[in-house]
């Protein structure tokens, strides 16, 4: 197993609940300073600029200056599967017992899952564009179909400028809270995006959760079909 204590040693920096705390803060996709970091992971800024160092040597996180303040975020989109990934086990119940959301409404309506949309909201999307024709979503990828290219376009997307990004294109991606697939990628990337500039969603502060404004809920149910309770 050549991969063997590569991964422990990635299991190893997850493990500490610190870290953990930090990473998931970052789940929103935004760069943190060091102090909104200690904040978020409970721990003092010594501490926290200890384990800002071991996760930033282990490309679990990139840090960028402005000015005098370092801003931490993921290294990249795989980091951010990462973690969704072991969320989706760490949540699991018995099967005898069945699946339980143990987080609030709000988080598991509608939130981002690093740049992409999640939750209730996510896979009615996710579902909605499959039904549609305009994406197929398998296990190992995704693909946008011409009358999908046509529909997104509509909706405002530049599916051109998404292509050039440097990450897989389109993919489904694991809800940890509904155990199924939402659209992640470039593509996913991409909705949300022009979700927030429509006005949509807005960003909560101190939480992934999203809020979903009446012109969105309008605009979900009128141009998707999706309609949230």
């Amino acid at each position: 197993m050549p991969h063997g204590p590569s991964i422990a040693a990635i299991g190893a920096l997850i493990g500490n609940p610190a870290r953990a705390n930090v990473l998931t803060a970052l789940l929103d996709g935004r760069a943190l300073t060091a102090g909104e970091l200690a904040w978020a992971a409970n721990v003092s800024p010594q501490t926290t600029s200890g384990h800002l160092a071991q996760l930033t040597q282990a490309r679990l996180l990139a840090c960028e200056r402005q000015g005098r303040n370092r801003y931490f975020r993921l290294a990249s989109p795989a980091v951010a599967a990462m973690l969704e990934g072991i969320m989706v086990v760490a949540t699991e119940d018995p099967p005898r017992v069945g699946p339980k959301w143990k987080g609030g409404e709000a988080l598991r309506n509608a939130r981002t899952c690093y740049d992409h949309l999640a939750g209730r909201l996510a896979v009615g999307l996710a579902d909605a564009l499959v039904a549609k024709g305009c994406i197929e979503l398998r296990e190992d990828g995704g693909h946008v179909t011409p009358a999908g290219a046509r529909f997104l376009t509509d909706f405002g997307i530049d599916l051109s400028a998404a292509r050039n990004r440097r990450r897989a294109w389109c993919r489904p991606c694991l809800d940890w809270s509904e155990r199924r697939p939402h659209l992640a990628g470039a593509l996913g990337a991409a909705l949300a995006t022009r979700c927030f500039d429509l006005g949509w969603t807005e960003r909560l502060r101190d939480t992934r959760a999203l809020a979903v404004t009446d012109a969105g809920r309008k605009g979900f149910a009128d141009v998707v079909g999706v309609t949230l309770s």
